[in-house]
């Protein structure tokens, strides 16, 4: 298995370790020669532009930024590479000629599942972001910091705080902040699956504010102190809206920026009993609500939340084979049914490509407690979004297998998953959330959206309506 850092890396800090222990913010950004990069040898998001040795994977051309034809706002996602022919599959009896391109966690699911199958098609870094994102990450690139127990962070503002990461947790933090619009509802369906395939499937509607990447944030060439979000990087509320025994429950969450100010706060309201109360539990390792238990809290968008349980080890780049593009997980011509199978999705609807990811080995940090002794992230170069992880339990084993595939929602545009996927080895049970195939799309820009809506009190007149 080889694992490479970019082609340029940047040096390491020296002070970063004596910073730390002086308690004074640890340093991250880096010097002007590099951060210079960007745009040029390196993507404006910090990916490497050019393609791989062998034409695999192709040079960053700019993505989709703006609707295919045939595409019309409100609809479903078409598929802008519906046209692309399967190249290969890979499974359980080929897999060792590809391994060097699989994660620990695919080549499990393909010795448990004989009928688990990746198609791979031509690799399309269809990613791509907002200019002002582009001209933001210059300016993170020379400025931000990490506090000193790297669970804060100052001097950055709107795009990836560390488009050339030096360490693992910049990479986290890079996909934690990772542009997701400023203001968004969508309307999702979450489903947790038995062994012979039958499922109780979950709906809700949820809508946010990610007042990190706000408009009006940064003037060019100042140092925007991150202060100004009052250390609220996300405003969040949940609503179930199925099945009816749960419908009303309301989640409401406050996810902040430096954790040690101010940990992440969080409230819910139950239709029983008419109340609105503080949900602490709402963190780290505890169940995700509307998973049967299948899912921590930190998975939902594949990891949020605190980096202070883990130790964040980066060991540079790899190419992997990764869901990438795969509209058809998002469509509209595909329900649930269809998508839900035994032991896993439908792998037919799914689509693979060769691309390139950060990986980031997470270590449980000693007197710490939480259910993954380790965790290993697949982070996408051209978006910095998760894509893939194994997540081991306290043994050493690996227990559970997550998925994100990425689509480029390109009227925004922006790369999100289309679904999030995490299938428990053990019990041979999984869990998708995300799925919108039968709902409402997503509103990337819903201006009637307020932050006086994202209040205990608020939710508690939502909920008696």
């Amino acid at each position: 298995m080889q694992f490479r850092v970019n082609a340029k890396p940047a040096p390491l800090v020296i002070g970063l370790f004596l910073a730390a222990l002086l308690a004074v913010p640890a340093v991250a950004k880096v010097a002007p020669d590099q951060a210079a990069r960007l745009g040029q040898d390196l993507t404006p998001m910090g990916a490497e532009k050019a393609g791989n040795a062998d034409g695999s994977i192709p040079a960053w051309d700019g993505g989709l930024s703006k609707p295919p034809a045939g595409y019309t706002a409100g609809d479903h996602y078409v598929s802008p590479f519906a046209g692309d022919k399967l190249l290969f599959t890979i499974d359980a009896g080929n897999m060792d000629k590809y391994k060097s391109r699989l994660t620990d966690g695919q080549m499990l699911m393909m010795k448990l599942y004989p009928d688990y199958k990746m198609p791979v098609y031509q690799s399309r870094r269809s990613c791509a972001a907002p200019e002002r994102i582009y001209e933001a990450n210059k300016q993170n690139a020379l400025t931000a910091t990490m506090t000193a127990d790297e669970n804060g962070l100052a001097n950055a503002i709107l795009g990836n705080p560390f488009p050339i990461p030096q360490t693992g947790v910049e990479v986290i933090w890079n996909h934690r902040l990772r542009y997701r619009g400023f203001k968004f509802r969508r309307y999702f369906a979450s489903a947790a699956v038995n062994r012979d395939g039958s499922y109780t499937l979950y709906k809700a509607r949820d809508e946010g504010i990610f007042h990190y990447s706000g408009p009006g944030k940064v003037t060019e060439g100042d140092v925007t102190d991150i202060s100004q979000l009052d250390n609220i990087g996300i405003s969040y509320i949940n609503i179930t809206t199925a099945p009816a025994k749960l419908a009303g429950s309301i989640v409401l969450v406050h996810d902040t920026i430096n954790a040690k100010e101010l940990e992440r706060q969080s409230w819910q309201y139950l239709p029983a009993t008419r109340r609105v109360m503080r949900a602490p539990d709402i963190s780290y390792d505890n169940p995700l609500y509307n998973t049967d238990g299948l899912a921590t809290v930190d998975q939902f968008d594949m990891y949020n939340g605190a980096t202070d349980r883990y130790d964040f080890k980066l060991l540079g780049k790899r190419e992997v084979y990764v869901a990438y593009n795969a509209y058809a997980l998002a469509s509209d011509k595909h329900g649930y049914k269809e998508i839900l199978q035994p032991s896993h999705i439908n792998q037919a609807l799914n689509r693979y490509e060769l691309h390139r990811v950060w990986v980031v080995e997470a270590t449980l940090k000693a007197g710490v407690r939480h259910v993954y002794g380790k965790r290993v992230f697949y982070v996408d170069e051209d978006s910095w979004n998760v894509v893939a992880v194994d997540l081991y339990d306290t043994r050493g084993q690996l227990w559970r297998v997550q998925e994100g595939p990425i689509i480029n929602y390109f009227d925004a545009p922006l790369c999100s998953s289309a679904l999030e996927a995490t299938y428990d080895t053990q019990s041979g049970r999984y869990v998708v959330f995300g799925m919108k195939n039968e709902e409402k799309m997503v509103d990337w820009n819903a201006q009637d959206i307020d932050a006086s809506r994202f209040t205990p009190a608020a939710i508690s007149r939502l909920g008696t309506r």
